[in-house]
């Protein structure tokens, strides 16, 4: 019992010490906790506070630059304003028409074969020079010249000084045939005088009648089948000279000749290639002139005419500028591209050239000094412009190129002109 009594005695100090020690520990932990709380919404504030003043200062520097940016706008509308406004000049025009074009040698043309078949001979390289009726190539034609063998053999059959036998034999006959008929002839008339003395028989009348009839039958026979074989035997001679003459046609086709002095430029073909009447074999042209071909567009070839002045820059003399002179205008518009072929010659030209250099070209159609210019910008339907005041007046328009346009009447060199729509 006293040792009951002395452990409750110890519990109760225990626990009352732990209790009022765990209340101590609870409520400083709470004073703790809400010390920290206060601190996390000062600084809280504080951020609000600072990101409050740096959305202010965004805003008024925002509204600062809108201020500067409005500003340069006016100030560049107010600068634009007074670089558009113009004064007329006075200086030389010279209107001209744009073209391009390549380098083509006098008579260049493409050479194609007449025949298909295999390429058997090349006689000529390209850059070699060559005469008018020069060989260039042969196509292999073994069964080509059978045929023209067979044509020169019936041409030697059918000659008619090589039947003249035939001929002379139905003249012959035909000879004979009329003695016949002139014999016949006499005795029935013979027979006739005698029957009209009362001597012989009406027999012998009838039967020098019928022989007579017979004998003339006879002639003209005879006369028929001899033109008969006269036209036949000119029909066969003839028909065998033109088929020889077309199988030595059909023969020379096989071997390709060049149809103009000049030089061959490109062979396109060599020995066992296949040549066709569509594939191009080669070009020639003349070596010792060329000339500038040259395309102008259908809005502009109304204003060409011949002989006038061509100012050219060949791609290959970048540097210099060549004079040249419209010599031909084909008459004759190309559909696909809308364009017209012009040819020029050049009236020096450079030293050395080739076939399809390409060049650009200014075809002059008129020059004039002095002449009164504004930008074409300037100018409203070719017609009208804007003076400073925005007032429209009407004026009269002359020669143009790219940038400026003459004008001939409606304003001077003291008029201000702005563009049109400002």
């Amino acid at each position: 019992m006293k040792d009951r009594k002395s452990l409750r005695a110890c519990w109760d100090f225990a626990f009352g010490t732990n209790a009022a020690k765990f209340c101590s520990d609870r409520g400083a932990r709470r004073e703790h906790s809400l010390s920290y709380v206060t601190e996390e919404q000062r600084r809280s504030e504080q951020n609000l506070a600072r990101a409050a003043r740096s959305v202010k200062s965004q805003q008024a520097l925002n509204t600062k630059t809108v201020n500067i940016f409005l500003g340069l706008l006016i100030l560049l509308g107010a600068c634009q304003t007074q670089q558009d406004s113009i004064k007329p000049v006075r200086q030389s025009i010279t209107e001209s028409v744009y073209a391009s074009g390549v380098i083509v040698s006098e008579n260049q043309y493409q050479v194609f074969a007449a025949v298909s078949g295999i390429i058997d001979e090349v006689f000529a390289d390209e850059g070699a020079a060559v005469d008018k009726g020069s060989p260039l190539l042969s196509i292999a034609h073994d069964a080509q010249q059978l045929m023209a063998d067979n044509a020169e053999l019936s041409a030697v059959f059918n000659a008619l000084s090589l039947n003249r036998g035939k001929l002379d034999e139905a003249r012959s006959f035909a000879e004979l045939m009329k003695s016949q008929l002139e014999n016949d002839s006499s005795l029935l008339e013979r027979q006739k005088r005698l029957w009209a003395q009362n001597i012989g028989s009406k027999l012998e009348l009838e039967q020098r009648a019928l022989a007579f009839e017979h004998s003339k039958n006879n002639y003209t026979s005879a006369q028929e089948k001899l033109e008969e074989l006269e036209r036949q035997l000119d029909y066969l001679s003839k028909q065998a000279r033109n088929n020889l003459l077309i199988s030595n046609e059909n023969t020379d086709d096989y071997l390709v000749k060049s149809k103009i002095k000049g030089k061959v430029f490109q062979m396109n073909l060599t020995e066992g290639e296949m040549a066709t009447p569509q594939t191009p074999l080669a070009i020639i042209g003349n070596d010792e002139k060329y000339l500038l071909e040259m395309q102008i567009d259908e809005y502009d070839i109304v204003a060409i005419q011949l002989g006038m002045p061509v100012l050219v820059v060949l791609n290959s003399y970048r540097d210099s500028v060549f004079n040249a002179v419209v010599s031909k205008i084909n008459p004759i518009m190309n559909v696909q591209s809308k364009t017209f072929t012009v040819e020029a010659e050049f009236t020096r030209p450079p030293s050395v050239l080739y076939p399809n250099i390409s060049f650009e070209a200014n075809v002059v159609i008129s020059t004039k000094e002095d002449a009164l210019l504004v930008p074409r910008n300037y100018v409203l339907n070719d017609s009208i412009v804007v003076n400073e005041a925005g007032k429209r007046l009407i004026v009269k328009t002359g020669l143009k190129d790219y940038q400026m346009v003459e004008i001939r009447s409606g304003i001077d060199a003291n008029e201000a002109l702005i563009l049109p729509g400002q």
